[in-house]
């Protein structure tokens, strides 16, 4: 799971607990960990969903002022058959 440099500050100062992702096969899995450029993170529940189904609270725990702004962003990503709802955390310094 790619993410941007001021994605994985923001999950590092808990502003970010969300993320969501449309691909053909799921590269995470509940309660593993992900090394990153900032550190370890903790992947938490995984949840298939629709984007139809994603509100506002989590739209902003995804990092995104809004629905709205979520949907913009989904438009430029890839296409995919599955669509999750993954939690992450930060566990502190990658060794």
């Amino acid at each position: 799971m790619l993410l941007k440099l001021e994605v994985l500050e923001a999950i590092k100062r808990g502003e970010v607990t969300l993320q969501f992702r449309r691909w053909t096969r799921p590269t995470v899995k509940p309660g593993g960990t992900l090394k990153t450029r900032v550190g370890l993170l903790r992947i938490g529940r995984i949840d298939d969903m629709s984007p139809d189904d994603v509100g506002e609270a989590d739209a902003r725990k995804a990092g995104f002022r809004d629905v709205a702004e979520f949907r913009r962003w989904l438009d430029t990503m890839k296409q995919g058959p599955l669509f999750q709802r993954i939690e992450v955390s930060y566990l502190g310094e990658a060794e």
